[in-house]
């Protein structure tokens, strides 16, 4: 899978051990707006899905993140590989510790109809709520976020990544202007 950008802060020369914990998030367009799930709670926008188990495939943890978080069921036969992500930097609650951690994009369609949410603990306190939304406005919020608990990085990666699909021609800036239902009228077979 091709790096789409790396998120190195270069300030874990004094760590002594590194924990990774990869993740598999979807791309999901429909009429010129991106599935996200939105943190009512702290007010933030992020790709559904999530950490990969040990010995889980990415494109199976995706999928199944994908449907816990947002209640959105992708469509096997539609998937492909858009990116990494890597990000390396000092752990947020260990000094010791490097956190290193791929973050693995891809672009897929989905159901139509959601189903029902399953979400952890943390992420219903958190209020998790799937939108589509206009990417500029997604940018814009995550690189405006305040009072939350996570490190910065990891809206900014977000808001990267929309501005990537927005340069490749894969996502419009949201005027309305540009067809980009990628999956058109794919359904899913018996």
């Amino acid at each position: 899978m091709r790096l789409l950008f790396e998120m190195d802060k270069q300030d874990y020369a004094a760590c002594t051990h590194s924990f990774a914990r990869n993740s598999a998030r979807s791309i999901i367009v429909r009429d010129g707006r991106v599935a996200m799930v939105h943190s009512l709670k702290y007010d933030y926008y992020k790709f559904p899905g999530g950490g990969i188990e040990a010995g889980e495939d990415p494109v199976d943890a995706m999928i199944r993140e994908t449907r816990e978080e947002a209640g959105l069921v992708i469509i096997p036969g539609t998937i492909r590989e858009y990116g990494c992500v890597h990000r390396i930097q000092k752990s947020d609650r260990d000094e010791t510790e490097c956190f290193v951690q791929d973050n693995y994009y891809y672009l897929c369609c989905a159901e139509e109809a959601a189903v029902a949410q399953e979400l952890d603990a943390y992420e219903a306190k958190e209020a998790y709520t799937l939108e589509f939304v206009d990417p500029m406005a997604a940018i814009a919020k995550n690189r405006n976020v305040s009072g939350s608990p996570y490190n910065p990085a990891m809206f900014e990666r977000e808001a990267r990544v929309l501005e990537l699909l927005i340069d490749e021609g894969l996502l419009g800036r949201g005027d309305g202007g540009e067809d980009s239902n990628r999956c058109g009228s794919v359904q899913r077979h018996a």
